[in-house]
Parts: structure tokens; sequence; C-alpha cells
């Protein structure tokens, strides 16, 4: 992790971008104390967690799902 002051980041930002990019995270101080973090926007993928374990464990659905949200929405109605 690098840390630069305000000064320093209005005059290197664009190198800063590019470091970002390349997976660095950037702790930006003013007057010697963190203000902000700059980091990459969004993960290039996105990985779930395998959930086929407790899929396998769940006793089977004796009805629909689409049943079930049906009644349930209408016990809301009235």
């Amino acid at each position: 992790m690098q840390t630069i002051n305000v000064r320093e980041t209005r005059e290197k930002l664009s190198n800063l971008l590019d470091a970002v990019a390349a997976g660095e995270e950037i702790v930006i101080l003013r007057h010697g104390k963190p203000a902000a973090r700059l980091t990459a926007a969004y993960p290039e993928t996105i990985q779930f967690l395998d959930r086929s374990g407790l899929r396998a464990s769940l006793p089977p659905s004796r009805e629909s799902s689409a049943k079930t949200v049906r009644e349930l929405r209408d016990e809301e109605r009235y």
C-alpha cells in the first residue's frame, strides 16, 4: 500500500490511476492523516461461493416454488 499527500496526488494522478489499475492500493494523506483510499473500481471477475453442498443437504421441496410464491403473495393482498 502506497501513501501520498494531496499535492503529489494532483501532480501524479495519471500515474496513480495506472498503479491502481494494476492492483495497487493508494492512501491519500491530508495533513499527515489518511483522507481517502484509491482502489480498483470493480474486480475483473466475480466469484461466488460453491453452494452445491448446501443444495444437496436441503430436503426436496414438496410443492413448486411458483405455488409457494403465489400463496405468499395472495396472503399479503387481503
